[in-house]
């Protein structure tokens, strides 16, 4: 490096932040294909209906048929208790 700072000129300048200026540069900004990015929700995962949450003490072979009947069905074993109980409530 020849050791100039070809920076050292810059000035920081305040940006323009009047509605009228924003609204122009947004118009422009969109004709040459830029598109606003602010998001439109609220992010991250929604919330599950499911909130009651259980922990059952059960003996290992319990606790790995119920898992591997889960995994089997595609479903969440909190899924699973939920069908168990409706049918014993149907009986």
């Amino acid at each position: 490096m020849n050791g100039s700072n070809r920076l050292a000129g810059l000035k920081a300048r305040p940006k323009d932040t009047t509605v009228e200026e924003v609204r122009r540069v947004d118009e422009v900004g969109e004709a040459r294909g830029f598109l606003d990015r602010t998001p439109r929700k609220k992010p991250g995962r929604k919330p599950s209906p499911r909130t009651y949450q259980l922990h059952p003490k059960v003996f290992p072979r319990v606790g790995e048929a119920i898992a591997s009947e889960a995994e089997r069905l595609g479903i969440t074993q909190g899924q699973l208790i939920e069908r168990m109980w409706d049918f014993y409530k149907t009986d």
